[in-house]
């Protein structure tokens, strides 16, 4: 996990990620991993817990804040201002007629509201009183049909002013085609508003095919836009206060990071910022171990996560939802609000360890989705928690040392966890503690195994195939567990794997992407206009970045959208990476059906065969950034001395507590496996090995876990 020596830091670099109950800080400069701090996250301020965090690491490295010259962040302030409805007030203006595009909305009935007698559909994003239309129209082809009347736009423009309004989406008919009366619209009401007011247009966030997609990734980042704004100024003034005068870098959902600036703009796409960050670390991970295709098993106090790497690359998707209802881990279309925008593709449950266990009316145990957080935090916090989580079961298990958690920042309390587990599940079902634990314990498990199935199974991929790769602070002591769900046969926990995710934003660069809908039947194609729309597109996306296309920093990857003529819904396919890419050519258009028939078949698992259309093309633009290395290797004087202590533990294999070696990281290191059950400590997190698996180090200080042979 070490950087390119060739773009290496002198200075000091600070991964910050925010999770729903930890905040972690990860400290690295020009010989490796320097130190790390795990706070609780401050909901009310997150800010707050970030600069405890942050001199928690400065104080343990003994490092000076202004040698601090990098800062990548990833926080979820973007998803919970849609999911809690803290953005702030919209006024949407679309085409005359089609004022209620938004309160209609597009919903569908899944999972229990398909037997709702008395279903209500999901609210509007906005209220219908707060969207407008504007006298105009165009045709599929950007021709004018109705000229922009303007008198119209400024009597909006007035209502919206006299509402007290101040921010603002635009998203006229096919104007992805044609943005002129969309930019003259955008150019009129920022006449009448405050010079701060936020006003955005789809043209320029994301100029795509689909007028409701198109109108819900424009309205949500004029929802959440000003609320980023405020934050990430305020963040940055915090640490200035602090003595630190980087900049922050944001990270964003398709696995770049930006600036602040750009953030605060394009807001909508740092929805999915923290996950990715911990994909890119699962990433690393595995290539440093050897194994290309991995799934990213990030299990932290409120969610867990799942995602693919294959062949060193996640997957990433161009549309996901916000909100809404789902099967394990899956978001199903017609719920929530969908954004068009590239995210890595990820499955997310609500099973953490701060998950709460309850047992419902049908006397059955359910765990999740609702999570005791940082505040109050689960019943061994002893912050006033009363709820039994994961947490509390996996401390009752013997899983957890009650002295160490967090880093040693923290201790546990188990008589607390016992108390809850006893009284709020044993006693109700009618059984002893430690079964009770255990249930706790497997249905968390059952639940995080099948976001990992919608990732692989349901992608019409082999689990078997791949390796788990397991961080955050719950992950390493369920994934072993989970890996046996799927008969995997590999886990890799990587050094620091508690704070994996902020790990995991120090090894990016600073990306954006570009889109833009030009429909092409196949027999239409001209080389010259598609060579034209991607030197366009990357001129733009290279302007967001502030940064030159012909500098060898800077990569350019091109791909466009591809369906079968006729078709409705289309395929990415890439078609160039780095530098400035090829022209189009004879070769180009066989090349590219060649690619679409592979996606084809894998997607859909038949042949596509027929003429076939392009729809969008897509530009990455991405500048390499000078990095310091992430390498964290054992201590020499705790390497290889065995078990540091022994607890007991509770495995469902023997039904019974027995005692159990516990090592630190270190004392793993040698040449030879060593034979669970056996508990590993290493500082941020917990590693459980189960009977019937092995752990070893290997030379870049991951644990490697391996199920051992069944000939014994």
């Amino acid at each position: 996990m070490s950087a390119d020596p060739n773009h290496s830091s002198n200075g000091y670099a600070l991964g910050i990620d925010v999770g729903g109950t930890f905040t972690d800080v990860v400290l690295a400069g020009p010989t490796g991993q320097e130190s790390v701090a795990k706070t609780l996250s401050t909901h009310g301020d997150p800010t707050e817990g970030i600069v405890r965090g942050v001199q928690a690491a400065l104080a343990t490295a003994g490092v000076a804040p202004a040698a601090v010259d990098r800062v990548v962040h990833a926080t979820t302030l973007a998803t919970n201002a849609i999911l809690e409805q803290k953005g702030v007030r919209v006024a949407h203006i679309g085409t005359r007629g089609f004022r209620n595009l938004l309160p209609l909305g597009r919903y569908a009935r899944v999972e229990e509201d398909r037997f709702d007698t008395f279903f209500d559909p999901p609210l509007s994003p906005i209220p219908a009183s707060d969207c407008f239309d504007v006298l105009e129209r165009l045709d599929s082809a950007g021709e004018a049909i109705i000229p922009l009347d303007e008198s119209s736009v400024r009597a909006v423009a007035e209502e919206i002013r006299d509402r007290g309004i101040r921010s603002v989406s635009i998203a006229l008919l096919h104007s992805y085609v044609n943005p002129a009366h969309e930019l003259r619209t955008a150019e009129i009401v920022r006449e009448y508003l405050p010079a701060d007011a936020t006003v955005v247009t789809s043209a320029e966030i994301w100029p795509e095919l689909r007028e409701y997609e198109r109108t819900t990734t424009t309205l949500m980042s004029a929802y959440v836009g000003p609320v980023m704004v405020s934050y990430l100024r305020k963040l940055e003034q915090r640490l200035r206060d602090a003595g630190i005068e980087a900049r922050v870098q944001v990270m964003e959902s398709g696995g770049g990071v930006m600036s602040a600036d750009l953030a605060g703009r394009r807001a909508v796409a740092t929805i999915e910022s923290g996950p990715a960050a911990g994909v890119l670390a699962a990433r690393a991970a595995g290539l440093s171990a050897g194994h290309p295709d991995v799934i990213s098993f990030d299990m932290g106090g409120t969610t867990a996560k799942a995602s693919v790497v294959r062949n060193g690359a996640p997957a990433i998707t161009t549309e996901f939802h916000v909100g809404g209802k789902g099967s394990f881990g899956g978001r199903r279309a017609g719920t929530g609000v969908p954004i068009k925008t590239p995210a890595i593709d990820l499955a997310e449950v609500g099973a953490g360890g701060g998950s709460i266990a309850w047992v419902d009316h049908g006397q059955a145990l359910r765990v999740g989705p609702h999570s005791a957080g940082s505040e109050p935090g689960p019943a061994c916090y002893g912050r006033g928690g009363q709820d039994p989580t994961v947490t509390d079961a996996n401390l009752v298990l013997g899983y957890l040392d009650p002295i160490g958690f967090a880093g040693g920042t923290m201790g546990l309390e188990p008589e607390n966890s016992a108390n809850a587990i006893r009284e709020r599940v044993a006693e109700p079902l009618g059984v002893g503690l430690e079964a009770a634990a255990n249930a706790i314990h497997e249905i968390a498990n059952a639940t995080m195994a099948a976001a990992v199935r919608v990732v692989t199974v349901q992608r019409g991929l082999d689990p078997r195939n791949f390796a788990v790769v397991a961080f955050g602070g719950a992950g390493p002591m369920h994934a072993a567990r989970v890996a046996e769900e799927f008969d995997i046969s590999t886990v890799i926990i990587p050094p620091s794997c508690g704070v994996g995710s902020a790990v995991g934003l120090l090894g990016t660069d600073l990306s954006t992407d570009r889109v833009l809908t030009r429909l092409c039947h196949e027999n239409d194609i001209d080389g010259g206009s598609v060579d034209e729309t991607f030197a366009q597109l990357a001129e733009v996306a290279a302007g967001d970045l502030g940064v030159e296309l012909a500098a060898p920093s800077t990569r350019v990857e091109r791909s466009v959208d591809v369906r079968l003529a006729g078709q409705a819904h289309e395929l990415t396919v890439r078609i160039s990476d780095g530098g400035e890419g090829r022209h189009w050519d004879a070769t180009s258009l066989p090349a590219l059906r060649e690619s679409f028939s592979e996606k084809y078949k894998e997607a859909y698992g038949i042949d596509g065969s027929g003429p076939i259309e392009l729809v969008s093309y897509r530009v990455r633009v991405t500048h390499v950034v000078p990095k310091v290395p992430l390498g964290r290797r054992a201590t020499s004087d705790a390497r290889g001395q065995g078990p540091a202590r022994k607890r007991r533990v509770w495995f469902r294999e023997f039904g019974e507590y027995r005692e159990t070696p516990v090592y630190e990281r270190e004392g793993i290191v040698g040449a030879d496996p060593v034979p669970g059950p056996l508990v590993i400590a290493d500082g941020e997190s917990t590693i459980v090995v189960p009977p019937a698996w092995n752990a070893l180090v290997d030379s870049e200080f991951n644990v490697i876990l391996s199920r051992a042979s069944e000939e014994k």
